[in-house]
């Protein structure tokens, strides 16, 4: 758990950053694209000035200065309107047109509105308010727009390096869980090989000694049942053969051996169909899931209850329900049902839930999920295999 609550606080950390990131580039784009806008206003004025001084220019007139100022503005769209809203001339701005003076009407048409959004100053061409007028309309620059545009680029770089640093980090999560997994089951597997090597060779030896003896065939089938889970476990972190396998046949071993090891208080109810469901599976891995599934119920239901296996077939796949009359799963549990140690059992590890969601997915490329629970009613978990 400590990985868990690990990742979810580097998760946590990265997600704020990228917000404060955000917001700060939000904020400083605003700011200097409000201070260009300004300096970007005042060289109009200077410009419409400029056009004014063109406009009123007699041949006494001094021009270099203001046909400099002029033709220095290569970055700010203007359009120059006259009184009737008609386009006299344009600079920076790409528009269509057949010729000329279609150009230059569809230049006012973009000139009157920038000019209803207030980018616009009036220059008179003779004494203020006695004289012809032109409107200089103008829009903002490529260099503000990129700018303005550059905080959300921003934010989606950001948000692309969160999302890679996640996955790595569940990435690495993942490949940490999975070591620890083969190593146990490796390391359990070896563990269990030389005592269930003796207990056999001291069944024989009974065998010998107590031919007639009757509870020597339940001693054999308990040291096979240790062969079988020691084999299990030596197959966790190897990929397993899948061989066509009777989905019925496996299901009927789990009821076999459950109604050996539960009381009388727990029914074991089947709901097979008539024909049986053949897939691609490994008999005894598959069979430990349902085991780990039914166990669980046991203990959900306290030793006494109803479990009922359902097996059928429904679109290309097969589908095993194992459901029981227990307590039932919270809410807020349900997603980290299958999370390595989370338990609400006070002696659990933690572990079946999960060990039967990897064999299940990763070996079998199935799902398991639980399909509904309610509260003092019961669970119901469902797989789903291709068959």
């Amino acid at each position: 758990m400590q990985w868990t609550d690990r990742i979810r606080q580097v998760k946590i950390i990265l997600v704020v950053a990228a917000v404060l990131i955000a917001v700060a580039s939000l904020f400083i784009s605003h700011y200097l694209v409000r201070d260009l806008s300004v300096q970007e206003r005042q060289k109009m004025e200077v410009w419409a000035e400029a056009m004014r001084s063109l406009n009123t220019a007699d041949e006494n007139t001094d021009l270099n200065l203001v046909l400099k100022v002029i033709d220095e503005n290569n970055t700010i769209p203007v359009i120059v309107l006259n009184s009737n809203n008609e386009a006299v001339t344009f600079r920076n701005v790409e528009i269509s047109g057949t010729d000329y003076a279609d150009s230059l009407r569809h230049a006012a048409s973009l000139g009157k509105r920038w000019m209803e959004s207030g980018q616009a100053i009036k220059i008179f061409l003779g004494e203020e308010g006695k004289s012809e007028y032109n409107n200089v309309c103008y829009d903002e620059s490529v260099m503000i727009r990129r700018l303005s545009s550059w905080p959300f680029v921003q934010l989606g770089i950001v948000m692309v390096f969160v999302v890679v640093a996640i996955f790595a980090l569940l990435t690495s999560k993942r490949a940490e869980q999975n070591k620890v997994w083969v190593g146990l089951s490796k390391e359990t597997a070896h563990q269990l090989g030389t005592p269930i090597s003796s207990l056999m060779a001291w069944t024989e030896i009974l065998r010998e000694t107590y031919p007639d003896d009757s509870l020597l065939p339940e001693m054999d089938k308990d040291v096979k049942r240790l062969q079988l889970i020691a084999d299990r476990f030596s197959k966790i972190g190897s990929l397993p053969e899948l061989v066509p396998t009777s989905l019925t046949q496996v299901m009927q071993h789990v009821v076999e051996y459950m109604n050996r090891r539960t009381s009388a208080k727990v029914a074991m109810v089947t709901d097979f169909p008539d024909d049986d469901i053949i897939v691609d599976a490994n008999a005894s891995l598959f069979e430990w899931v349902i085991e780990n599934l039914c166990k669980n119920a046991v203990d959900a239901m306290e030793g006494e209850g109803t479990i009922t296996l359902h097996l059928e077939k429904a679109d290309e796949r097969a589908i095993v329900e194992v459901t029981d009359t227990g307590k039932g799963i919270r809410k807020k549990d349900l997603r980290n049902v299958f999370t390595p140690g989370f338990t609400t059992k006070k002696r659990g590890w933690g572990l079946g839930l999960s060990l039967a969601k990897r064999i299940v997915e990763e070996y079998h490329k199935g799902k398991i999920f639980v399909k509904n629970s309610e509260i003092g009613k019961g669970t119901t978990f469902r797989i789903e295999l291709q068959a």
